[in-house]
């Protein structure tokens, strides 16, 4: 039986890996085993990172509210159940946008909250 050499296969494969690994400090960038084992680390840290990056946008979201409520006499946990017991549908992020942005909107929601 002959052998085969999968020279034209495995240089793909390397090349590859070596293109996403660009920019990598050291054998990182250019050693096949360092290259494999450096980029399956940076997939999962870009997976959790985008877990991480909704995480501390909703606390941010969370604190400007806060800021813009208690500056109305509010506390934002009275504030966030008197939205639900009022049935307004915002999500955080645009009672944000409208606590910075549009602050008589946001002081009419308040208004409208407590009544």
């Amino acid at each position: 039986m002959s052998r085969v050499k999968a020279g034209k296969v495995t240089r793909s494969r390397h090349k590859r890996l070596f293109k996403q690994t660009k920019g990598y400090w050291g054998q990182r960038k250019n050693i096949f085993r360092r290259a494999k084992e450096t980029w399956l680390r940076a997939l999962s840290y870009a997976f959790k990172g985008r877990k991480m990056h909704k995480r501390s946008m909703r606390a941010l979201f969370i604190t400007r509210i806060n800021a813009a409520v208690k500056s109305r006499g509010l506390s934002y946990s009275k504030f966030m159940h008197a939205l639900k017991k009022a049935d307004v549908r915002l999500n955080r992020k645009m009672l944000s946008q409208i606590a910075i942005f549009e602050p008589t909107v946001f002081t009419r929601v308040v208004e409208t909250v407590r009544s």
